[in-house]
C-alpha cells in the first residue's frame, strides 16, 4: 500500500476494526503514560508517586522493590517499550488488513495477549514480593486486557481470511 492511502485510511477511515485500533492505540498510549510515570520515578527523576487513600497500593514501595530491578534496570522503560509496540502493531497497515494482510493483526492480537499474560503474573509477583500493588502498573494491565477483547474482531476476521473461509452475513463459508 502507498503511504499515502495509508495515511488516508488511518487518519479517515471508518470500518469497526479500524475504530477498535484506534482504540486500542489509545489504550496502548495510556499504558506507556503510567509506563513514563513509573519509569521517572524508577530513576529518581521524580521522587514520589502519588497513592490514592487504599491499603493495598504502594507505588513508591513496588516500583523501588528487587522485583522492579531484577532484569538489571528499571522495568518501567521495558514496559514503554512493549506498549509502544502494541500501538505500533495496531496502527500498522490499512483500515481492511485483516483480509489484506491478516498475520499483522494476528501479530497484534499474540503481542496483546503476551501482555495481559504477562502484566497478571506481574501483579502476582508484586503482590508477593510487596503485599503491594502499583496502581500505574494495575491500570496499564487494564488496558491491556480491554485491548484484547477491542482486538479479537478483527483477529478472527483474520484467522478465518488465512483458512480461506469468509463471512456471509454470520455464516462462515469456505471461499
Amino acid at each position: 500500500m502507498e503511504p499515502q492511502q495509508l495515511s488516508r485510511e488511518l487518519r479517515e477511515g471508518k470500518t469497526p476494526d479500524l475504530e477498535r485500533r484506534r482504540q486500542i492505540i489509545g489504550l496502548s498510549m495510556v499504558g506507556a503514560t503510567m509506563a513514563q510515570l513509573v519509569s521517572l520515578y524508577q530513576t529518581g527523576v521524580i521522587d514520589h508517586l502519588p497513592d490514592p487513600p487504599v491499603p493495598f497500593l504502594n507505588a513508591d514501595k513496588v516500583d523501588a522493590s528487587n522485583y522492579a530491578y531484577r532484569f538489571g534496570g528499571p522495568d518501567g522503560p521495558l514496559m514503554l517499550v512493549t506498549y509502544g509496540m502494541t500501538a505500533y502493531l495496531a496502527s500498522a497497515g490499512g483500515e481492511n488488513r485483516a483480509k489484506e494482510n491478516p498475520l499483522l493483526p494476528i501479530a497484534m492480537g499474540l503481542k496483546i495477549l503476551f501482555d495481559a499474560i504477562t502484566s497478571t503474573e506481574l501483579a502476582r509477583e508484586e503482590w508477593s514480593e510487596n503485599k503491594a500493588f502499583c496502581e500505574y502498573c494495575q491500570i496499564a494491565t487494564l488496558c491491556s486486557y480491554a485491548s484484547l477483547a477491542l482486538a479479537m474482531p478483527e483477529i478472527t476476521t483474520a484467522v478465518h481470511t488465512l483458512l480461506g473461509q469468509k463471512d456471509d452475513g454470520g455464516v462462515l463459508s469456505n471461499a
